[in-house]
């Protein structure tokens, strides 16, 4: 499909914002600070070319799109305003300084989506269940990791941070659209998630990583950074508890690079049973 940018624009069939002030920009300003405005309008905000691909080829119903002059006069960016024109996507040209209003990072991309929450089936394959991660990187490193490990789906408790935070989307690099990912609380987890349930702990006593069935294992448990796995992590496990052995001196890797330790493991183990 071929569309001048320029002449579309310029003939009114693409509206361009101009001011910070817009209704709409304050409304996407309101879902990048409020974690409370996003799961009140179960909508979130994705910015850069890579994550508004994902995006448009999720084939979620895209609520609204920003691009700057630039960002069109790319390739690239070009084939992907494209794609969203053929899907009647709402679409704005906004100016720099509009770009800079709707983005959360100091070196805006060029182009920023707003859509719904994904919401994914579980698949089958082992539950991973996030305790206590407050750190927004680590939560978006795991979930990418979550995704190339072939989990079946990923369960995040309270306490943790809002997985659908600008951060965790940028770090977890698509994820959100290809693992699912829910708020549960603790009875869900019993409910749903069939036993043994493993809890990742730095404890010398627990069972090597690799000594571990992950064939048979109902789902992980990756505690917080800080203060690790809370109680009810601990009674839900209950003897199921695996470490990584390390140098001597190493205290702990942290949960992100823990998760990736054991669910690589675990994915070792399914693919060769």
């Amino acid at each position: 499909m071929s569309i001048d940018f320029h002449k579309a624009v310029t003939s009114g069939t693409v509206a361009t914002i101009s001011s910070p002030s817009n209704e709409r920009v304050r409304r996407v300003q309101a879902l990048l600070r409020s974690t409370r405005r996003r799961l009140l309008e179960e909508l979130l905000v994705v910015e850069g070319l890579r994550l508004a691909g994902e995006a448009v080829l999720s084939g979620l119903p895209l609520t609204w799109a920003f691009f700057t002059p630039d960002f069109a006069t790319g390739a690239r960016g070009a084939a992907l305003i494209a794609a969203l024109t053929e899907r009647q996507t709402p679409t704005w040209e906004v100016t720099p300084p509009v770009m800079a209003a709707l983005s959360d990072t100091e070196t805006p991309q060029g182009i920023v989506v707003v859509l719904p929450v994904p919401v994914l089936q579980p698949r089958p394959g082992l539950a991973l269940i996030l305790d206590g991660i407050r750190d927004p990187g680590n939560l978006g490193t795991i979930l990418r990791t979550a995704w190339a490990a072939g989990v079946g789906q990923t369960l995040v408790l309270p306490g943790c941070v809002d997985f659908t935070a600008p951060k965790v989307l940028r770090s977890a690099m698509g994820a959100h659209f290809h693992v699912p990912v829910r708020r549960v609380s603790w009875e869900q987890v019993r409910q749903e998630i069939p036993e043994p349930v493993w809890l990742a702990d730095a404890d010398a006593a627990a069972a090597p990583y690799d000594r571990v069935d992950w064939s048979a294992a109902g789902g992980l448990i990756i505690g917080g950074e800080a203060e690790g796995a809370g109680a009810e992590a601990r009674e839900l496990s209950g003897v199921h508890r695996a470490t990584i052995p390390m140098a001597a001196g190493v205290e702990s890797l942290n949960a992100a690079l823990s998760a990736a330790v054991l669910l690589f493991e675990a994915a070792r183990q399914r693919a060769a049973a």
